[in-house]
């Protein structure tokens, strides 16, 4: 069930069964040639539908935009300041545990939101702490899984694409949004067919280092099969590890 698509009541329906909610995050920002601009936000909301789909979990609407400061310096990207998105990830759980939720399982799809996220976690424990939580709220656990980090997701990658995954702009994440979206697929010329690796500062940099903006990645391997083969085992492994967090 989508909470954008439910009503109050529904929702008030299924609190009586599980406080527990599914918020899919990513980040909106450039994914090379042929990558999607909403990349990371597109992965964990499409896997999240198919999680809803074999476990009845509620999703909340898609956090799409992150902290993605050093993609600014290609058109398209959006960033959020991580004390920014610190703000919006505690006012998103306070809001829903005002009405009873309880356990927040954010399904990430940025590894730049990593570092931020967690801090929010850790902002929401201290407001219980320190006596600052509202005197409704109920003892909140928060989870942040990487949608990329499941034993069927890392088996896949290696066998499909070997050292040519990368680490941003992956053929993993690609074709994930191929599968989901087959009538916007790309065709791009990689130069080199695979990308350097290296470190990331800021915007400025990072154009520097990785002119098409791809790290360590040759997405042109990316397909739609492919990504209908790492849908099915990411919702596999995720439904399970649903199940025992909402349990």
């Amino acid at each position: 069930m989508r909470l954008q698509l439910a009503t109050w009541q529904e929702v008030d329906a299924y609190l009586k069964r599980s406080t527990a909610i599914l918020i899919p995050i990513g980040s909106t920002e450039q994914h090379g040639p042929n990558g999607f601009i909403g990349t990371d936000a597109l992965c964990p909301e499409v896997l999240a539908q198919g999680i809803a789909e074999k476990t009845g979990a509620l999703v909340a609407p898609t956090l799409s935009i992150g902290m993605a400061q050093h993609h600014l310096g290609f058109a398209g990207s959006i960033t959020l300041r991580p004390t920014t998105l610190i703000s919006v990830v505690q006012d998103v759980v306070n809001s829903l545990a005002r009405n009873g939720f309880d356990r927040f399982w954010f399904l990430n799809g940025h590894g730049g939101n990593i570092a931020t996220v967690t801090a929010a976690f850790s902002e929401i424990y201290a407001e219980s702490s320190l006596g600052t939580a509202s005197s409704n709220r109920p003892p909140l656990v928060c989870r942040l899984k990487n949608w990329w980090e499941t034993d069927g997701v890392r088996a896949l990658s290696k066998e499909l694409f070997g050292d040519d995954e990368g680490s941003h702009a992956t053929c993993s994440e690609v074709s994930l949004t191929y599968y989901a979206y087959p009538d916007h697929v790309k065709q791009a010329e990689m130069t080199p067919p695979r990308a350097p690796n290296g470190p990331i500062l800021d915007a400025e940099d990072y154009r520097r280092r990785f002119a098409d903006g791809r790290i360590g990645s040759n997405p042109s391997l990316a397909s739609v099969e492919a990504g209908r083969r790492l849908y099915e085992a990411a919702v596999a492994n995720l439904a399970e590890e649903w199940h025992a967090f909402a349990a």
